[in-house]
């Protein structure tokens, strides 16, 4: 699966998706990290990647077409809990389920979302 994280996204996560075999892109060093959130976006669906973030921004491109939005909001992140939170969602859902779905993964909960466009 092709994934990707902005850059509150710990290492070891992108390192850990890295070993479960998708080809994930991390902004982080790069110039694109700390751009605006349109650049990001349109960089994820040029790549046809699941985006990965803690931007809760994103939310509002849920019903557009997209090959899916994870976004992890939690009252006092660490660098453990978002790393737990996001391999919790990629465990849960499988490579062909993500395009047109939204995750919020929050911490006791979670929202779903599935676009109506594809």
């Amino acid at each position: 699966m092709i994934i990707l994280v902005d850059e509150n996204i710990p290492i070891r996560t992108v390192v850990a998706l890295r070993g479960q075999g998708h080809a994930v892109t991390d902004v982080r060093g790069t110039p694109a990290q700390g751009k605006q959130d349109d650049d990001l976006w349109a960089r994820a669906k040029t790549m046809r990647a699941l985006l990965i973030t803690t931007d809760k921004g994103f939310i509002v491109r849920s019903s557009e077409a997209h090959h899916g939005i994870l976004i992890i909001r939690l009252r006092k992140p660490t660098g453990f809990k978002i790393h737990d939170r996001v391999l919790r969602a990629m465990a849960r859902w499988a490579p062909r389920e993500w395009p047109g779905l939204t995750v919020v993964m929050r911490d006791r909960v979670q929202s779903v979302w599935r676009s109506k466009r594809k």
